[in-house]
């Protein structure tokens, strides 16, 4: 268990790298004007119909407050929600040192 989580951290932590990567290179085409991809237009560029119906799913069925909350989290950075959690997980389950 602790090798999967292990391994996902590390997923996580590339995954945030690439975003991230993407992000400094869009803004260097753009002449420096600074572009930061939220998680919503990430999942927006690989696939709409899910964005879509995901928020539609989401109006219909949770409470309004929860959806808000959900919007919020999903109008962050996506390098940021992505390496955070990947790094979190990474200092939980890393490498246990042995007591001498």
């Amino acid at each position: 268990m602790l090798v999967a989580l292990r391994f996902l951290s590390l997923i996580l932590v590339v995954i945030a790298l690439m975003l991230l990567g993407a992000d400094v290179l869009t803004s260097l085409e753009k002449g420096g004007e600074i572009t930061v991809r939220s998680i919503d237009q990430v999942w927006d560029i690989i696939d709409k119909a899910g964005d879509a119906s995901f928020k539609a799913w989401m109006a219909r069925v949770l409470p309004g407050f929860i959806g808000r909350a959900v919007n919020a989290v999903l109008a962050l950075p996506g390098w940021a929600v992505f390496g955070v959690i990947g790094v979190i997980l990474s200092f939980l389950f890393g490498r246990r040192v042995a007591d001498a």
